[in-house]
This record gives structure tokens, sequence and C-alpha cells, in this order.
């Protein structure tokens, strides 16, 4: 996404925790900074793009963290998928020290993301959202903007719901085809044509999985932790969800079994191995 950013020729300053990715930019013209903090004093508008809720608290808001550092007026936009709470604290932090906040957590794969065709899911005051909405467009191809501050990880943690829940369903229906000792190709060219299609079985798991690519695009770990969003979210409002605590659960027994770093297609993997069956693979 920065590289994509430095590409199309705005300035950037950089911190990751890995060095290789911070010499990628470096080799498109970004300059580095030793931490957080002082990318955020160098800076009008502070991207963050972060694993989880406690990284992004301790990162954005934490003693010497962006909030503490940032100038007056700057902007600070967390891409991160997070609980919803931790987006309305920090704006909350950010608004009393005169800082501007936006959420706008990404949707699609990785390689949407290497190509520049993310989608993102935006929340800002309108002013807000017009000054990230250029960089946005040098990230991506697909913006919504979903209202205030906050709702953009509201709607992130819907879309996920389903993004990783299908997961679970593709995983269950493709180790029960091989189960059952089906022709791997022929099922799918069924699936394909009726109702039973979805994006995640068509679009990505051929790819991956299905090609024996378990390589992270986005991980188990990951898709665990945002189902874990998803419930206390569903909690809070009071909100039955049993296929989302199901399904969380299966992808707890994945990472027990070892899967946690492995792309979240391959939940079809830890099926079969749990089942003692073999992996489903497409043939070349």
């Amino acid at each position: 996404m920065a590289s994509n950013m430095a590409r199309k020729g705005f300035r950037l300053v950089v911190n990751d925790i890995n060095p290789a990715a911070v010499k990628e930019l470096e080799e498109l013209q970004a300059s580095s900074a030793p931490t957080a903090a002082e990318v955020a004093k160098k800076s009008d508008v502070i991207i963050t793009m972060l694993p989880d809720g406690p990284v992004v608290r301790e990162v954005v808001g934490g003693a010497d963290g962006i909030i503490a550092n940032a100038p007056k007026g700057a902007l600070i936009m967390d891409m991160s998928t997070v609980e919803p709470g931790t987006t309305d604290d920090l704006a909350a932090q950010a608004k009393a020290r005169g800082l501007r906040y936006v959420d706008a957590p990404v949707g699609r794969l990785a390689a949407h993301a290497d190509r520049g065709e993310s989608l993102f899911m935006v929340g800002a005051e309108p002013e807000d959202f017009e000054l990230v909405k250029p960089m946005l467009e040098a990230m991506g191809t697909t913006i919504y903007h979903c209202g205030g501050v906050g709702t953009g990880t509201r709607t992130k943690l819907v879309n996920n719901f389903l993004a990783v829940a299908s997961c679970q369903f593709n995983a269950e229906a493709l180790a029960l085809s091989q189960g059952l000792g089906l022709n791997l190709e022929s099922t799918l060219d069924v699936i394909y044509g009726t109702t039973a299609m979805n994006g995640q079985l068509k679009i990505n798991w051929p790819d991956k999985v299905l090609a024996g690519d378990t390589s992270p695009g986005f991980t188990i770990d990951l898709a665990h932790k945002d189902l874990s969003l998803i419930m206390q979210a569903a909690n809070t409002a009071k909100v039955p969800m049993p296929m989302a605590a199901a399904a969380r659960e299966m992808f707890s027994a994945a990472r027990a079994r070892g899967f946690g770093s492995q792309d979240f297609s391959a939940m079809v993997d830890a099926h079969c191995d749990l089942a003692g069956i073999e992996k489903p693979r497409l043939k070349k």
C-alpha cells in the first residue's frame, strides 16, 4: 500500500518492524524514521496499518505514541482491523489534542493491495474524508465513505464475518468432498454453476490452498482475531451469532494444530488433517 503511494508521487516517512519493508520503500524514495513517534513528528497525515487492537493502542495512543507526538491539526488514519472501542477511544484522545482521526480498514486480498486495487471502508468527517481520498485512490480502486468516525471499523467487522465464516463453510464442504471420494475438479464445476458458489472459493482458493500455496495473504491467526472481534462486538450489541462462535472454535482448532501462520484458505487442510483424509489439490 505504501509502495503504491510512493510510486504515485506521495512523499513518505516510514517505519516498520520489518527492515526489508523499509528498505523496499527507501528504494522508492521514501525516507525512514526510527520510531512511529518520529514519523508522527514529521508528518501532516499519519497512516497506521497494524495487526490488532492492543498494538494500535500502543503505537497510536501510547505514552510516546503518535497522538503524543503529532503536530496540532495533523490527521491520523488507522487502516487496521480492530474492535470499535479502540477506534472510539483513540479518536477521542486525538480530538482532545487537536488532532483529526479517520478509520479506513481495507477490503479484498493481499494480491489486490500489491496491485493498488484495494477497497476501503472509511469512517470520517466529510472534510477529513476529502483530505485522505487522494491517498486512498493511490492505494485502491474502491472507496466507501461509511459515515462518521468509527463506521469504517464497524463495517469491516460485518464484512469480515461473511468472508471468514464462508472460509469455514468452504473448508467443511471441500473436506466432505474428499471424504466422500469425489473428484475435486468436477465438484468445483458443480459448485461454481449453482447458488452455492461464493467469491472466496472461486477467486482466492484455486490460486492458494487448492494449488498447494498456503503462504499467508491473510493468516488463520488474523482470521481468528477478527472472529473474536466480531463476537465481542456482537455480544456488546446483544446480537446472537452462533455460526460465528462455531467458526471461531474451528479456527482455534486449526491454530492448535499448527496452521495459524498459514493462509486462511488452509482451513480446508486443517479439516482434512482432523478427518485423516487427503488434502484437496487441483491438478496442474
